[in-house]
């Protein structure tokens, strides 16, 4: 399978629907260990703690550059000391490949 972070998001149109069980747990294995799945509410999720409010907020400004060039926006809870970062696809009902994409993009902010 091809690197998740060198990939670029679709239009959801090109999903015949939300990914399958067995298609989230192979593309979760290609993210940081700290994504959780979460299957009922189909998203993925993660936390990031910070020492600071700017870098929370340099953080922030880094995802939502992400999401803009991905056309992709993800749903965020921002404080001081965190943020967390939830991808879903609402135009599939689901996960979509997009969403692993997206957060595979987050986790090379950190590489």
């Amino acid at each position: 399978m091809t690197d998740l972070s060198k990939r670029h998001c679709e239009a959801p149109e090109a999903f015949a629907g939300p990914l399958s069980s067995s298609e989230c747990d192979e593309m979760l294995v290609q993210l940081h260990e700290d994504w959780d799945l979460d299957p009922a509410a189909g998203r993925i999720s993660r936390r990031l703690e910070f020492a600071h409010f700017h870098e929370t907020m340099s953080f922030v400004n880094a995802v939502a550059w992400i999401a803009n060039r991905e056309d992709h926006h993800p749903d965020m809870e921002v404080s001081y000391g965190h943020c967390v970062v939830r991808f879903s696809t609402h135009a599939v009902g689901g996960l979509s490949p997009n969403d692993f994409i997206c957060a595979a993009r987050v986790d090379a902010l950190f590489d």
